[in-house]
Formats: structure tokens, sequence, C-alpha cells
């Protein structure tokens, strides 16, 4: 629902007798709320701000704080809470176990949460009937990262062997809502920028078993389930790799933080003073200006600019909480910082927000701050796009990799590679010509060719010369990277919106077909999407508003994804239309048309 930017339509301040019907409402509707903790969410003197959007989605806030709870209709029938409601009382709500940290990832992408994904507990899987409000947790972290509603009975969910949709995420951590708040921050150190962990402290105290020692899962679309399944079986071996797998980096996934190091950095956090507080959100800022925040990001909103450039630049495992300075608001520490020449600022009337219009790089403060070099990494390469850029759904990158197979993996073992790591095909034909140039395999007589020896040989020619065929002794150089690289196994990366997603094998186009039905009707048929990180649902939306026509999604024989179907022959614009909007490349698109007449 928040995955995407919408803009309030207004903003209003509830009435005293409004604050108390929202505040009976509540009540009634989350029984498990005692008087105590809903003083805590919506304090009785505290004014209380309502905002609208074309959705029709109402937003209740504490004026200067957080929005606490989100009406799904505008009338009250179906109104949840947010993240930072739970995490005030996260006991309001029944919640569902993921089976691992990592399991996060696909729910912070903003996937739905699957029954494969999900920790069963020792007394038995819990009851629910459908359409019921319930919150998403991670093993050893108290602190929910979503919540939604389920979306069929607990009795039909066990009839269906626990496969399938569990919980329709509506709202989670690091959508569009929470990074709306002026005062967002994290819970406990356990929340990162992609992923949420165990809580170092809660872990420290010894409460509870940590059942996140169990095998993970992941959630996702139902193409995905039968491969996390097989991988939840060996989750602890680290050569391991899913078929589809969030990472943070391209050579390797870290699948958690060092619980020591976060222990430390939590004790540190925790007796930090106001002036250390503000010397740190300073520290952030200039890191955030040398590094990540560019000229044409400019002009960016404080909120966006708090959210993807100062958040990242905190020291690893550390909250920044800005409330715990002496500033108070995001607002007022820009304004400081305004006020002291380094950067210029104006307010948005219409938005209500601070804005960051100008960065003075001749300012001494910025002259003499030496900003930390980062190991690059993808995700951290994302961080310092615009934020236009970041929440487009233009923004699509697709990169070939590799990982090595059984007949070359020698090769990497030589040179001290890992052979468990994804390289890209420079990366791959680098590595073979290292090999080579170690074990002095270059010809003499002609330095264009290679001589094989036996294990370049064997890398590169078992098993696909045929039996009783001599195998070649020497190779010419433009051949051995190609030759190299094509004895790899092929995956390939797909990042939009800053989110990484490695798949095997090759990139499978988007198949649009149009098709004649009763007389001269025509439906078009748009599938495999899904590899473009393209939700099914709302592509379907936009198309119905884009060609002012029915539409309708349908999941495919044998789960292999799903099927967009579009009423009319409109093969042409819907082509067109995903390689506008959404950035798919036209190699990656097979149209057909079954509706010529011969």
């Amino acid at each position: 629902m928040f995955k995407k930017a919408v803009e309030a339509k207004s903003h209003q301040r509830l009435s005293g007798a409004d604050r108390k019907k929202l505040r009976r409402t509540v009540q009634n509707k989350f029984s498990l709320l005692t008087d105590d903790l809903l003083d805590a969410i919506l304090p009785p003197k505290v004014e209380i701000t309502v905002s609208k959007f074309q959705n029709r989605v109402l937003v209740y806030s504490i004026e200067g704080g957080c929005p606490m709870f989100f009406d799904i209709d505008g009338r009250g029938n179906e109104i949840l809470p947010t993240v930072f409601a739970l995490w005030e009382a996260p006991e309001m709500l029944p919640s569902f176990m993921l089976k691992g940290g990592e399991v996060s990832r696909y729910v912070l992408g903003g996937a739905d949460l699957m029954f494969p994904g999900i920790l069963i507990p020792a007394e038995g899987f819990p009851s629910f009937a459908a359409g019921e409000i319930w919150g998403v947790k991670v093993p050893g972290n108290q602190a929910p990262i979503a919540v939604g509603f389920t979306t069929m009975t607990s009795a039909d969910a066990l009839n269906a062997g626990l496969r399938g949709k569990a919980l329709r995420i509506t709202h989670y951590y690091r959508d569009f809502l929470w990074e709306s708040a002026e005062g967002q921050y994290v819970p406990n150190a356990g929340f990162m920028e992609d992923v949420v962990m165990e809580d170092p402290s809660y872990i420290a105290l010894g409460s509870g078993e940590d059942p996140s020692a169990g095998p993970q899962t992941s959630t996702g679309n139902e193409e995905d389930e039968s491969a996390l399944e097989t991988a939840s079986t060996s989750a602890t071996d680290a050569k391991n790799n899913t078929e589809e797998h969030m990472v943070v980096s391209m050579n390797e996934l870290n699948l958690a933080d060092d619980v020591a190091a976060s222990e430390a950095n939590t004790d540190k956090q925790n007796t930090l003073s106001t002036e250390e507080v503000d010397a740190l959100l300073d520290q952030c800022l200039l890191q955030a200006l040398h590094t990540t925040l560019k000229e044409k990001d400019l002009p960016i909103p404080g909120s966006t600019l708090w959210a993807n450039h100062v958040l990242p630049c905190r020291p690893p495992g550390l909250t920044l909480d800005i409330k715990k300075s002496s500033h108070k608001k995001l607002s007022k520490w820009l304004q400081t910082k305004a006020s002291a020449g380094m950067i210029s600022v104006k307010e948005d009337k219409h938005k209500k927000e601070i804005v960051l219009i100008a960065v003075n790089r001749s300012h001494p403060d910025y002259s003499s701050f030496k900003a930390e070099k980062k190991k690059t990494e993808i995700p951290e390469s994302s961080t310092g796009r615009s934020t236009a850029q970041a929440q487009s759904d233009k923004m699509l990158e697709i990169i070939e990799v590799y990982k090595p197979s059984i007949h070359n993996s020698a090769i990497f073992a030589s040179v001290g590679e890992d052979k468990g790591k994804l390289y890209t095909a420079s990366e791959a034909s680098d590595v073979v010509f290292r090999y080579v140039e170690k074990e002095n395999l270059v010809k003499p007589t002609n330095k264009s060719m290679i001589v094989l020896d036996p294990i370049l040989c064997d890398a590169l020619f078992k098993g696909a010369i045929k039996k009783g065929s001599a195998y070649p002794s020497e190779i010419h150089k433009k051949d051995v990277g190609s030759t190299f690289i094509g004895r790899m196994q092929p995956n390939h990366v797909v990042i939009r919106g800053g989110e990484p997603v490695v798949r095997k094998g090759a990139v499978k186009p988007v198949q649009i077909m149009t098709e004649r039905r009763q007389g001269n009707k025509k439906v078009t048929k748009v599938s495999g999407i899904e590899t473009f990180l393209i939700d099914p649902d709302s592509f379907g939306s936009e198309l119905q508003k884009k060609f002012a026509c029915s539409t309708s999604v349908g999941e495919l024989p044998g789960k292999k994804g799903y099927e967009v179907m579009i009423q009319g022959g409109v093969i042409d614009d819907v082509a067109r239309y995903m390689v506008e909007h959404y950035g798919v490349p036209k190699k990656y698109i097979e149209v057909l048309d079954k509706t010529s007449r011969k």
C-alpha cells in the first residue's frame, strides 16, 4: 500500500471529540491494547493530525511525532497500527515469526508473507480467521517489522499444506509511510537498512529461546518457494546459494553482523550525551555530503536526505535518533546548519517539509572534514542516486554473473579465489588469465596462443569433446575468456529501486501475446514480468487505467508465475509501456500476435 510515494491531499488537526472517537475505535478494534499502552500511543492531551490521501487512506499522526494508525477505507472499518505504534505496544497484535532474519529482506522489499517463511511454534500452528490483522516479527527481536491481513483461515492453510500467501502486507518498516515520519527512528540495533536481525540487547539478556537457529526460508512469489525450501535445509553452509536470494553485495552475503560488535555499539548508543548525538549527526551529514549526495540530487526533501543519505552514513550497528539531540526535529537541525552557512534550505509549503536546495562546499566545516572511504557495494551505489531515481519504476539494471562449476573450480582455487562467489564476465576472464600467467602458459614462439596444461584443458574442454577425438594442446588468447565463461553456471542480478536479486540461469524474457476470442474480440496476455521485479497486481491496475480497459491477474499452471490479461489487442502499446515506464530492455521482450489472419 505504501510501496510508492503518495502525496497527501490535506492535513488537519482532530477536534477533541474526534480524538476521543479515534481512541474508542482503536480500543474496540484491538482488545489486547491496555489503557496504559493506548495512552502511550495516543496521548489524551496531545494534538493528533489526520492526513487524507487520494486513495482514501487516512493516516493519524502525533503532532511533531510519528504516524500511529492508518485507515484503509477512510471509514474506521479497516484501521491498522503503524510499526511506530507496534514498537510502543508489540503485544497489541498477534504476530507471525519468520524462520530467520534473512527472510525479512523480502518483506522489506515489498513482498507479501508466504507460509514457507513462517516458523511453526512448538505448541503448534496458531489459529486464525481470514482477514485478521497480524504482525510480523524476526526471531530474537520483539519489535514487529510489518502488519497486514491474513489471506485464509488456519484450517484452510493446513489443508493447503502451508503453502501460498499467508499475510497480505499493508505496511512495513522502511516503506514510504515510515519514511514520511519526520522523527523516524528504529527501535533497536537489529533494524538495518535492508534487513532486520536479532536485537543484540535482547539476545544478551537471554530472554527466551532464539528460534532463528531453525531453517530459513523466504517470502516472495510462488515461483521461489521450492528453491527456498531446499535452501532451508542447509542455511548454515557458507557455500550454499539459493535460486533467488537478496544479496548485500555481488560477491558475498553476510548472514548477520557480529553480535559482540553490535552489543558494544548498542551500549555506546545508550550512553551518548546530547552533545555527542549532535556531533554524530553533523559527522553523518558531512559524510553524506562528501560521498553519496551529488549536485544532481538537489533539491532534495529533508526526509529523503535523512533516510537515503544521513542514516546510511552512521557507524555500523549504531542507531541515530534525532530526538535525542538538542534539535529534537529534523527541520530544526537542518535550519541550524543553514544558519551556519554550510547548506541552504527552504520550506515546501505544499508538502509542509523542509527541502535542501544547495550545499556550500567551500564552508570550513565541509573543507576540513575527511570522509571515510567505504568498499563499494551494490546497495551503497544505489544509495547515492537521486530520490526520483530510487523511487522510479524505470530504474532497472540487469547484470549477467557466473558461478564456478565443477569443470573450472580448480582454476579458481589455484589463484586463491572463492569458488562459491559470483563473478562478472570480466572478473571471470581475469581469473583464467591470472592462472595462465601464474603457470607461464603463453607459448614462447607465438604470444597469441596459450598452451593447455591438464588443469586448464579440463576446465575448458572436459566433457565437451566427443569420444575418440583428441583434446587440443593449445588455444588462441581471444577464445580463452569466452570458452572459460561458457563452462561456468550462468546467473543474473536484477536491480530495481536498490534491491539486488540474484537468480540462477539466463534471463527469461517477458512474453506478450495477443489472441482472438469469441469472434472478433481480442485479449493480450503478459507473462514473465516477475523476472524484472514487477508486481503483477500493480501492473494490471496501471494498464487498466492506461488503456481504459478491464484487466485480470491469474496464476500460471505449475506455479510458474502470473499472467496479466488485458482486454483488447494492445500488444505494441504494452511493449512500449514496459520499455518506457519499467525500463525493460527491448531484447528481453518477446511479442507474438496470433490474431493476424492468413
